[in-house]
């Protein structure tokens, strides 16, 4: 079983909406650091968004109002949901937990991770 498991990723037109599920395995994942991050072929893996303990967020600049992440202690699920999807937005999203006290779009220092669930955005 995986640490963190991934779903809801999905082949959808420009413009529409997506909603991305992540849920640890272990429940308290969802209570430090968690990000999403997406790698489209090619291309390095990008920071979209962070959430911290507290549930302040953070996000990059290519997330900024169409992006959110949230999360759900109760359901134990970390979320992100994406609208107005470009095809730039295409790319295997994959959610992440970092445990070393700090919170940011970084890659590196996340130690968890899921195995990703594609998005495709069609023009």
């Amino acid at each position: 079983q995986p640490l963190l498991e991934e779903s809801g990723g999905a082949s959808v037109q420009a413009g529409g909406s997506l909603t991305l599920s992540c849920v640890p395995s272990t429940y308290w994942f969802i209570t430090y650091c968690m990000g999403w991050f997406r790698q489209a072929p090619g291309e390095e893996r990008e920071g979209v968004a962070f959430i911290t303990s507290a549930g302040n967020t953070g996000y990059a600049d290519s997330a900024k109002g169409r992006f959110t992440i949230s999360k759900d202690k109760d359901k134990k699920t970390l979320f992100l949901q994406m609208n107005a999807l470009k095809p730039e937005d295409t790319a295997m999203y994959t959610c992440a937990a970092r445990v070393d006290g700090f919170c940011d779009l970084t890659p590196r220092p996340y130690k968890y991770w899921g195995q990703g669930t594609q998005v495709t955005v069609s023009s």
